[in-house]
């Protein structure tokens, strides 16, 4: 039976809370991967002989395919039904990091990375798209709210779990635990989600599908290798202008086509895009700030890879609890005023981070981190919602396509322009203090802490404490970045969002009306 048409309007799927552990579980899974092999990057290097460029490729490959692929699976998702996507999503994922932890290189390590960040560009829009589906518009934000959550879980268990088992085990263990984790992951989806019917309208839009693919892979890679070959160098103008060419080829076709991949008209819906903008801010200032944060606490401080990744706690807890009472907190201020106090507190929590020193103690950190965790914790659900509520329901999987996507390239926006500015600022600082540091020394503060165990007892002592208060000052400069990005979102959010929906409780006549034929896009015809 057609679980997707007898699902009552009023009450939502008999089956939806269940089906919602059955997808938080598919999302915690890819969630740890994309959190657990930091843990493991200086094992991989020694086992596997990697160079700097190898690491930076292993956990490039991933998220190049990963973005490129999204909107891809949404379109293919929704022709073919979400839970057929999410278990073929998740199925590929657990092959390619089986095979991943047997790798006798690192150039098969980085293209078993690449099948696994296809295999979860299915699973990430999948679960969000299926959420949409199966609750009605006054559960919904409580659902979201929920799933949301879990990823403040996942971030937590990711480095902790990365961190018990290089303790014991070798770098593939970090591969081998993803196939029992998948395991459950699609047992569960399997008995508890129902079969969502697809929606074939024409043929595949297979022009549409190869210039968003090459455009968004031309975009990340561009921005995650301008720090390396030069913002300005002909090489990332050329592949930037490339990228350009090829979305707005993409956009165009898409808007011609009769049977289009992505409705791009959805874009002029000011809540659809304010709210992506929004949620692409938020992953920026996170991406960038724990690109930064990881190296302090191990490097600066001296933390095991263990202990770093229980550094996290007090910001996923966080997290998880402000997440988890989003949906009251929306109800009672308003969606806009929800959002725009979750991105101001993120920006006091990176304001205050940015004043830590040296010897910060972890209590000071781990004060900062939670109040950044208790505002993201307040944004995700509420944006995500907005995303996916401002359009028609059967608009569903592409939007959350969407929303996967500039997450995404937040995410590797942030660690890239906070990596440019922590480089710069740490050969600077590094350079005053000590005009006749070792070159190497001058290249990354790992170089700085190897190069040190090289030299004298005394000389080495001079490197370090240099490079270490080199390195934190560059991180603060990083910080205040991020905090100035959240603090420019929560501006946004105030003047941007619609007003109308401020202090309507989920599921009030404006909610619903967002999934009104009347309020939705005209479906593309051609032209």
């Amino acid at each position: 039976m057609d679980t997707a048409h007898t699902t009552d309007p009023d009450q939502g799927h008999p089956r939806r809370w269940a089906a919602l552990a059955a997808l938080c579980t598919s999302l915690v899974v890819v969630t740890i991967d994309n959190t657990v092999l930091n843990t493991a990057l200086p094992a991989l290097a020694t086992a596997l002989h990697a160079s700097t460029a190898d690491l930076q490729w292993i956990n490039n490959a991933y998220t190049l395919v990963f973005a490129a692929m999204l909107i891809t699976a949404g379109s293919l998702g929704s022709r073919i039904g979400q839970r057929r996507a999410l278990v073929g999503g998740l199925t590929v994922f657990a092959a390619g990091s089986a095979i991943a932890a047997t790798a006798g290189s690192a150039g098969e390590l980085t293209a078993l990375r690449a099948v696994m960040g296809l295999g979860a560009a299915f699973v990430m829009p999948a679960t969000l798209s299926v959420i949409v589906t199966l609750f009605t518009a006054r559960e919904r934000p409580k659902a979201i709210a929920v799933w949301s959550a879990t990823a403040g879980i996942g971030i937590v268990i990711g480095p902790v779990t990365g961190g018990l088992l290089l303790d014991h085990f070798s770098w593939s263990s970090v591969f081998w635990i993803n196939v029992p984790l998948v395991a459950a992951a699609l047992a569960a989806v399997l008995v508890l989600v129902p079969a969502l019917p697809g929606r074939r309208v024409g043929r595949i839009d297979t022009l549409g599908l190869l210039l968003s693919a090459s455009g968004l892979a031309a975009l990340v890679d561009v921005i995650v290798r301008g720090p390396e070959h030069g913002w300005l160098s002909g090489r990332s103008v050329a592949e930037g202008a490339a990228a350009v060419l090829l979305l707005a080829a993409f956009a165009r076709w898409e808007l011609r086509t009769a049977h289009p991949m992505v409705d791009v008209r959805m874009f002029a819906v000011r809540t659809f895009t304010v709210a992506g903008i929004i949620l692409a801010m938020t992953f920026f200032a996170l991406s960038g700030l724990l690109f930064v944060l990881t190296q302090y606490l191990q490097l600066v401080h001296g933390y095991s890879p263990l202990k770093a990744g229980l550094g996290a706690v007090p910001f996923a807890l966080a997290m998880a609890a402000t997440a988890g009472t989003s949906a009251l907190v929306t109800a009672r201020i308003g969606t806009r005023n929800a959002i725009a106090g979750g991105l101001a507190t993120m920006s006091l929590g990176l304001a205050g981070l940015s004043l830590a020193g040296v010897g910060t103690p972890y209590a000071v950190l781990s004060l900062a981190m939670a109040v950044i965790g208790a505002g993201m914790g307040l944004i995700m659900a509420p944006a995500s919602t907005a995303t996916v509520g401002a359009l028609p329901r059967e608009k569903a999987p592409m939007a959350s396509s969407i929303n996967s996507v500039v997450r995404e390239l937040g995410g590797v926006l942030g660690i890239a322009v906070v990596g440019t500015v922590v480089s710069a600022s740490y050969r600077h600082h590094l350079g005053a203090a000590l005009p006749d540091a070792p070159a190497r020394a001058g290249n990354d503060l790992t170089s700085a802490h190897i190069v040190a165990g090289h030299l004298p007892p005394q000389a080495a002592g001079r490197l370090v404490g240099a490079a270490d208060q080199a390195f934190t000052t560059a991180m603060n400069s990083g910080t205040w970045v991020c905090a100035a990005i959240t603090l420019v979102g929560a501006v946004t959010a105030l003047i941007c969002l619609d007003r109308s929906g401020a202090g309507a409780p989920p599921g009030a006549p404006q909610a619903e009306a967002a999934h009104s034929p009347e309020a939705g896009l005209p479906v593309t015809t051609g032209r």
